[in-house]
Formats: C-alpha cells, sequence, structure tokens
C-alpha cells in the first residue's frame, strides 16, 4: 500500500477522451498546491504502464475505456493509489463509491463537486491511503456473476442437473436443505440457503430463515396471520409457504407490496 505523505500528490490523468482530460487538466490547475500532474494515459493498457513508471499517488480514472476499462486496470496493479473515478457510470456503480468511500466525479465535472473532492483528499491524505481495501470491495461487487443455469443434486449413483427455471424453492429442515421442483419432485442438496441465495438469481427471493423460493412460480400471495404473508406457488402440489417476520421487505419489494 502506497503512503502519500505530502503534498501536492503526484496525480495521473487516465481517461480515453482528450477533451476530458485537457477540462480536467484545466480545473485541477486551480488545485497546484494539491495535485502535480506528473503523466496522462489514454486507455487502461497506457495507464497500468504509467502506474508502474511514474508511482502515482492518485489516479483520476475513467471506467468505460478500449483495452482495459477501469476496473480492470486496477486489478491488475501491484499497488492501489488514491483514486477517484472521472466517469459517466451507471447509478449503481455511484452507489457502491459512495458506500465504500470511493470518491467520483460525474462528466461533465463541475468545478463546485471536483472542491468538494479536492477537500475530501485534503482530510484524508496523511493516513495511509485508505481506498485499497474499500475499493478491492467495489470491484468484487461490480465484477459480473457467473451466468448459474441449473443445481446438481446427487442421487444414488447419479449427479442430476436441475434446471434454475424448473425449481419452485428450497427449502431447509434441520441441518439439511431440499430442492423442491414444480412437478412435485424433492432433492437433498449440498447447500445451505444463505448459499443459494447468494449465488441464484434475483429471481430467487428468501422469504423465510427457511425458505428460498422462485418468485416465477408464484401463483398467489395470501395476507396470513400476525402480519405474515402465504405464498402460494404454482407447483404440482399448489404448496403453501409462509413468510418470516425479518423478510416481509423482500417479499414486498418483489411484488411492490
Amino acid at each position: 500500500m502506497k503512503v502519500a505523505t505530502e503534498f501536492p500528490l503526484r496525480t495521473l490523468l487516465v481517461d480515453d477522451e482528450p477533451l476530458a482530460i485537457n477540462r480536467l487538466r484545466r480545473l485541477l490547475g486551480a488545485y497546484g498546491d494539491t495535485f502535480e500532474i506528473v503523466g496522462e494515459a489514454g486507455n487502461g493498457l497506457e495507464g497500468l504502464k504509467a502506474v508502474e513508471a511514474l508511482e502515482p499517488d492518485l489516479i483520476f480514472l475513467d471506467i468505460e475505456m478500449p483495452g482495459l476499462n477501469g476496473f480492470e486496470m486496477l486489478a491488475k496493479l501491484p499497488y492501489l493509489p488514491i483514486v477517484v473515478f472521472a466517469t459517466a457510470y451507471d447509478d449503481y456503480a455511484v452507489r457502491a463509491f459512495e458506500e465504500n468511500s470511493i470518491d467520483y466525479l460525474l462528466k461533465p465535472i463541475e468545478p463546485e463537486r471536483l472542491e468538494k473532492t479536492v477537500e475530501r483528499i485534503r482530510k484524508s491524505h496523511s493516513a495511509p491511503t485508505g481506498s485499497s481495501p474499500d475499493l478491492r470491495h467495489v470491484l468484487e461487487l461490480l465484477k459480473p456473476k457467473k451466468e448459474l443455469h441449473s443445481i446438481s443434486v446427487k442421487t444414488g449413483d447419479r449427479i442430476l442437473l436441475i434446471p434454475l427455471a424448473s425449481i419452485a424453492y428450497f427449502e431447509a429442515e434441520d441441518k439439511y436443505v431440499f430442492l423442491h421442483t414444480v412437478d412435485g419432485q424433492q432433492f437433498l442438496t449440498n447447500h445451505t440457503i444463505s448459499t443459494l441465495e447468494e449465488k441464484l438469481p434475483d429471481s430467487f427471493t428468501r422469504i423465510s430463515r427457511s425458505t428460498l423460493l422462485n418468485s416465477r412460480h408464484i401463483q398467489e400471495i395470501q395476507r396470513h396471520f400476525n402480519g405474515k404473508y402465504a405464498v402460494i406457488m404454482r407447483d404440482k402440489k399448489a404448496t403453501q409457504l409462509l413468510t418470516g417476520s425479518s423478510f416481509h421487505d423482500n417479499l414486498k419489494s418483489l411484488m411492490e407490496l
């Protein structure tokens, strides 16, 4: 981890748009006591080489670039400088940056917003560069998840691949988790409910500590006692599943209740 001990911070600009780099360079010129621009790069590959050669304290970094995008470039660095994203990236990424204390500037960069970034950097620069663990976490959040199409279950000497589309719900009983299909079959799995919740696509929603259902097979939702809901599944048994008090928001959000 690199530590920036004094101003001005050695600063690298990485962006594939020359106009964006020129504008940023001009805006940063008002803060000569804070930034010393030591180099520019026009894409992620050039940025990687520039970081290795120049060892900057800080990078103003675009995300969507040819060759390597900003995230891919950062993932290959031997250390992480302070990183400020200067990007027109989507709202999901922006929320992730906010939640993980990573600063960002949305294009076109406005002087007033840049001033807040400068103040933030000035306040935090004296400590060891704190962006590394947070940024690593954001990079993990933004990695595309591997697309899952089926769940493997063992039955006798065979391993079956059960398509996600045919799964109605998963239910935990004691230490075991069972997979229930739309046509009424039941299989023992080697997964926990929490692991399945993490790995399965958003169409699978957890409605209680022991139940994870496929929302595409919900037939009906009924109000139940004590503020709970009964979910009637569109499976062979028309299974009724009850929500847990800690998971009401999952169902309400899904069904816009």
